[in-house]
């Protein structure tokens, strides 16, 4: 006797297979944009993103100015630390090699030589800059900070390393201009023959995102 066919359950299978179909099809649209997104966000950061680095030594030295109306000049590659009666002022000649603007957002210092390994302070301990200072692409700016309290404990050991003419390290917590992508950069001042510093840079820190290490 022949078996009849059951259409209801082969067009029941037919529907089930071809929303599997449709299902995995859709799951593989929505990861491949997903990853287009991904990189299209990857490649946006990428050109907003800043990096500072101390200044060549040719390049034009920067005029700096204070409240107090303190000026200085840091020469190209170089910075200043000058300890005053009732304040240490302290700068530094910059160049941005990333592709984005950096602003500068704060600064941590220590009167000793620190490495890479040493490690940074959180960035919510980082003194915050009274106004926010702008590095364009490829070019040149600057980075300035003051002690002002000659009874701190900071003031005195910022004043015994200067006057002792010892490496001095400065860390520089900066970002892009859509408040994104921080960075910690790690600075070095050395002390010159003719009462200078020359400035150079020692590891660079990424707070918002993987480091490249």
């Amino acid at each position: 006797m022949p078996v009849a066919t059951d259409w209801v359950t082969i067009s029941a299978l037919a529907t089930a297979a071809g929303t599997l179909v449709l299902a995995l099809a859709t799951f593989a649209s929505v990861r491949s944009a997903n990853r287009a997104a991904r990189v299209a966000e990857r490649s946006l950061l990428a050109g907003l993103r800043p990096l500072l680095v101390p200044s060549k030594l040719d390049d034009p030295p920067q005029k700096i100015g204070f409240v107090d109306d303190k000026w200085v000049i840091a020469e190209g590659g170089r910075g200043v630390a000058e300890v005053g009666e009732s304040a240490i002022y302290l700068a530094m000649a910059l160049r941005n090699v990333g592709a984005g603007i950096a602003v500068l957002h704060g600064w941590d210092f220590y009167p000793r030589l620190l490495h890479g390994d040493d490690g940074h302070a959180d960035p919510t301990e980082f003194v915050r800059l009274t106004r926010d200072i702008y590095v364009p692409v490829n070019d040149v700016g600057f980075w300035q900070g003051v002690f002002r309290d000659p009874d701190a404990p900071e003031f005195a050991a910022a004043r015994a390393a200067i006057e002792a003419r010892s490496d001095l390290t400065v860390d520089l917590l900066y970002g892009d201009h859509e408040g994104g992508q921080r960075v910690i950069s790690r600075f070095v001042l050395r002390p010159r023959g003719d009462d200078g510093w020359l400035a150079a840079v020692g590891r660079h820190w990424n707070i918002d995102r993987d480091d490249p290490r």
